[in-house]
């Protein structure tokens, strides 16, 4: 499996506390770029959008320790989105026959490796950004 370099840097904090505000901006950032449903769009999917509203679902989901973990990749998953070329391994999902879900890798400025998970809606052909982590 390729990887992507992102040039975006990690975000930087010790706790929760100080790492969620800082998502939130950079979320909001990308909400107030358009009035309704905020996206990303990918370089990969042809400039289509990858829609941000299952993220913060998601990571409602996880203990805190594994949010914090998570909410670290956030910039680099948004430039990994943005402009990365290189092909995911996409697999239908076997829980949701109408869903494929597409796993990109990237790697950070300081070697670290992480995925960013996206899943498909095979009907409306809708992309959702699901979740960030780290490999390992």
């Amino acid at each position: 499996m390729q990887a992507y370099q992102v040039k975006a840097k990690k975000l930087t904090g010790s706790s929760y506390a100080e790492l969620e505000p800082k998502a939130r901006r950079l979320y909001r950032i990308e909400q107030h770029r358009t009035k309704r449903t905020p996206y990303i769009r990918s370089a990969y999917f042809k400039k289509d959008k990858v829609f941000l509203t299952h993220f913060w679902n998601h990571m409602a989901q996880k203990r805190q320790r594994d949010r914090k973990r998570r909410l670290r990749y956030l910039p680099c998953a948004i430039d990994l989105i943005r402009h990365s070329h290189v092909e995911p391994v996409s697999k239908e999902n076997p829980n949701k026959r109408t869903v494929i879900l597409h796993r990109f890798a990237g790697i950070t400025e300081n070697k670290e490796v992480f995925y960013v998970q996206i899943t498909e809606d095979k009907k409306t052909g809708n992309k959702y950004l699901v979740s960030v982590f780290p490999a390992g």
